[in-house]
């Protein structure tokens, strides 16, 4: 098989080798068997990934986002801690590559250690304190404050003008 850069200018991460599976369908990279701790920046166009018996222990949340293109990736092999920081591969195997989910083993902690990724349940993975980024909270509780101020707002509006029909009426009656 003819092993190239990828396409448009980007190269293939050093330690990988890629292949062009044709114009429109993409690129295999192969980093199966690489010692990587990281998953590498990957090439525009990438189709597949391949990073089975590696030392991978998680993938950050978003990686595996970029390219968009990604549709299929093995992780077979690699000793995969199976707490919270896998629950981002674990839902992306499940919707793009259900295969790599069986054959996905966790090696720690003890309780789950030889399990396939795809029978974790949300109990084995422990208390996930924080399953939404920091940013999504802090949205959050600045549109919370918002919206309770809009609400304080209305009713002080709402009182005011109760307060001043009462006010308009007793000054007619008086004069």
């Amino acid at each position: 098989s003819l092993l190239v850069p990828a396409a448009r200018g980007a190269a293939c991460p050093s330690p990988c080798r890629c292949q062009a599976l044709g114009a429109a369908r993409g690129m295999h990279v192969d980093c199966s068997s690489r010692q990587l701790r990281v998953v590498p920046a990957l090439p525009p166009g990438t189709r597949s990934l391949d990073l089975r018996n590696n030392s991978l222990r998680w993938v950050p949340a978003g990686l595996l986002d970029s390219p968009p293109t990604l549709r299929s990736l093995d992780v077979a092999g690699n000793p995969w801690h199976c707490d919270c920081s896998i629950l981002y591969l674990k839902l992306w195997l499940q919707d793009f590559s259900a295969p790599a989910l069986g054959s996905a083993r966790c090696a720690s902690p003890a309780a789950v250690r030889m399990k396939p990724l795809g029978e974790l349940t949300g109990n084995e993975l422990g208390p996930c304190k924080r399953l939404l980024p920091i940013k999504c909270l802090q949205f959050f509780w600045r549109d919370l404050v918002l919206i309770a101020g809009a609400i304080i707002t209305l009713l002080l509006a709402a009182w005011s003008l109760k307060f001043s029909k009462k006010l308009v009426c007793q000054l007619k009656l008086s004069q």
